[in-house]
């Protein structure tokens, strides 16, 4: 009689009494893309323009579930395009944790206001302003963007900056300027530009020098 194949010791351990075997892990599911027209109600839709505080303006792509410790969970999942960055928010928790659409063309218009006022700058070492331009910028609030605009802001006639205070100047104008695109569905380059013409034009700055620390002693 011809003798039968030979097993190899995985078949031996795959065919030995479910007792012995050793337990499977499950294999991971992917994720589930809920359809644009699916039925639930969100705040938020696919391709609406949206705002997260520590980010900016960004772009639902989608709606996806995923299964996170063994729950089903349903996400938004925002690109931002700028930043070459997708971000993936509970939907859930996404007014929790400050996500709101684009500002309306009237809050658009108080953020340029904003621009017009006098610089108001605390008598505080620098270390600690820019800790609160900073809490601003993250905000999510348009308007307290504006602020830190408008507080940085230096015309060609006054004192050049510090490297960090030009920083954060910088970040809080382009920050107030996406969103402005977005509002008016302009190009940010533009925004940009309509947003410093604006500032040469309307800002107000304080002629006495600050009193205190000095801003270059940067932290």
């Amino acid at each position: 009689m011809r003798p039968g194949p030979r097993r190899t010791p995985t078949e031996v351990t795959m065919t030995a009494p479910k007792t012995h075997a050793p337990v499977a892990k499950p294999a991971p599911v992917p994720a589930k893309k809920v359809p644009a027209n699916s039925n639930k109600k969100h705040e938020f839709k696919t391709n609406d323009h949206v705002v997260y505080p520590t980010h900016g303006v960004g772009k639902v792509s989608g709606i996806e579930e995923k299964e996170v410790a063994g729950s089903r969970l349903e996400l938004f999942i925002i690109d931002f395009e700028k930043d070459k960055m997708t971000l993936r928010v509970p939907t859930l928790k996404a007014k929790a944790v400050g996500m709101r659409k684009l500002s309306s063309p009237e809050v658009v218009g108080n953020a340029l206001n904003t621009l017009k006022g006098r610089a108001r700058i605390k008598r505080t070492m620098w270390s600690r302003r820019a800790q609160e331009y900073e809490a601003k910028i993250n905000s999510g609030d348009l308007i307290a963007v504006a602020e830190v605009v408008r507080d940085l802001y230096r015309s060609e006639r006054q004192p050049e900056q510090s490297y960090s205070e030009r920083q954060l100047f910088e970040q809080a104008l382009e920050r107030m300027a996406r969103e402005i695109a977005a509002v008016k569905k302009i190009d940010d380059d533009m925004a940009i530009k309509e947003v410093e013409a604006f500032l040469a034009k309307n800002a107000h700055r304080n002629t006495k020098p600050e009193e205190g620390v000095p801003a270059e002693e940067a932290a």
